[in-house]
Order: C-alpha cells, then sequence, then structure tokens
C-alpha cells in the first residue's frame, strides 16, 4: 500500500510538470500578444518574463508589464523597460568678456610695467601700440589674454 500512494504521488508531481506550460510555449503568446510593439522584447527562463527595450512612458511600461503578468504560466515579470534619453546637447561653456571700463582699468595696470606700450579699449577689442623688446612681447600678451577680453589687436612693432 505504501509504495502505491508513493507511485501515485509521483505519478502526479510529474503529471503536474508536464501539463506546466513550456517556456517557448509562454514566450510564443506573449510574443503574440505584445506583437505590435517592436520596441518591446520579452525572454522567458523557468516561468520568469524579462521585458527589455524602450518604453514611451511609465503607464505604458505598466500597460506591457500587465500584459505579459496575464500569460499563463508567467510565474513574474522582470521590467527592464528604458525611457529614451533626450536628445540633449551639452551646454557650450559660457565665455566671459569683461565690460570696457573694467578691462581698460585691468590693460592700464597691465601695460603699466612696459615702457613704450599703450592701449585702448572699444568694445571689448584691446588695441596695443607702441614699442616693446621681442622678449617681453609674449609675457604681455598672455596677460592681457587673462583679462578675457574679447580679442587682442597687436599693433605693436618690435624694438
Amino acid at each position: 500500500m505504501k509504495i502505491k500512494s508513493i507511485l501515485l504521488g509521483m505519478g502526479l508531481a510529474v503529471s503536474l510538470v508536464a501539463c506546466a506550460p513550456k517556456d517557448a510555449d509562454i514566450q510564443k503568446e506573449i510574443n503574440e500578444k505584445l506583437g505590435d510593439t517592436p520596441e518591446v522584447q520579452v525572454t522567458v527562463h523557468e516561468g520568469v518574463a524579462t521585458i527589455v527595450g524602450t518604453c514611451d512612458d511609465d503607464a505604458f511600461k505598466k500597460n506591457i508589464e500587465r500584459s505579459v503578468k496575464a500569460v499563463k504560466g508567467v510565474k513574474s515579470v522582470v521590467n527592464n523597460c528604458q525611457f529614451p534619453e533626450p536628445n540633449v546637447e551639452p551646454a557650450a561653456a559660457a565665455v566671459i568678456i569683461n565690460s570696457d571700463s573694467d578691462l581698460d582699468k585691468s590693460v592700464g595696470n597691465v601695460i603699466k610695467g612696459y615702457d613704450g606700450v599703450s592701449a585702448t579699449v572699444v568694445g571689448g577689442v584691446v588695441t596695443l601700440s607702441g614699442e616693446i623688446k621681442r622678449s617681453e612681447l609674449q609675457p604681455l600678451i598672455q596677460s592681457i589674454q587673462e583679462l578675457n577680453p574679447q580679442k587682442v589687436d597687436n599693433k605693436l612693432t618690435i624694438k
């Protein structure tokens, strides 16, 4: 009698496992249900359905998940559906151009150390004129550039 009970129990377990839908059948039914949504794909492994792809919004994502959960044989759903990222270009770094009056004061302080050099500032453009030694030219231009003018117009004569 004991052996019959064990055999009967094993037979019942085998028949339940045999009746459970196979992953391929579950996936086929899901694919038929979601046929009009090519942006979403679903894979099934041991009854667990995994959703991947892009969803337009949260409501769409939840509807897809509900549809997949409703398929017979789906034990659980992993929803990895992503929202598309907006096409945003990175903002260009802001260029700071000092006002003419601030620039004029700063340029005046810089050129004090260079005999024979004068400067004017109009519309953010610094115009350098006069005479300068070759060895002093690069440090002067660099110092002026650090003041963030719109442009440096070099009309200096090298002596």
